[in-house]
């Protein structure tokens, strides 16, 4: 835990646990979010052949279109539970690498 919060910059334990209750309400809560959304544009695995590869372009669009509401409620959350410059900072750092980088020049 100590490599951990030294990495991230973390100066306490409870500080800490707030950023693992981020991440764990967020990973859930943009599955959930995302579905209403997911089925107004029709994203339904019905819609999609029963072979295996319409299984699989179903669940690859479906976590693409995750993704962005994966990275809004992270800020949001973390905003709400008082640790926004941690988040946004993990946030414009995980963009970068992804090659989304240049939303933040």
């Amino acid at each position: 835990m100590q490599r951990l919060k030294e990495r991230w910059g973390v100066t306490g334990n409870f500080q800490l646990t707030i950023i693992f209750i981020v991440f764990a309400i967020t990973g859930s809560s943009s599955v959930y979010v995302a579905k209403p959304f997911l089925n107004l544009i029709g994203l339904q695995q019905s819609n999609f052949p029963d072979a295996w590869w319409g299984i699989t372009i179903y669940w690859i669009l479906r976590i693409l279109l995750i993704f962005p509401f994966y990275q809004i409620l992270l800020i949001i959350y973390g905003w709400l539970l008082g640790q926004f410059k941690f988040f946004w900072a993990f946030e414009k750092k995980m963009l970068k690498r992804i090659g989304l980088g240049f939303l933040f020049n």
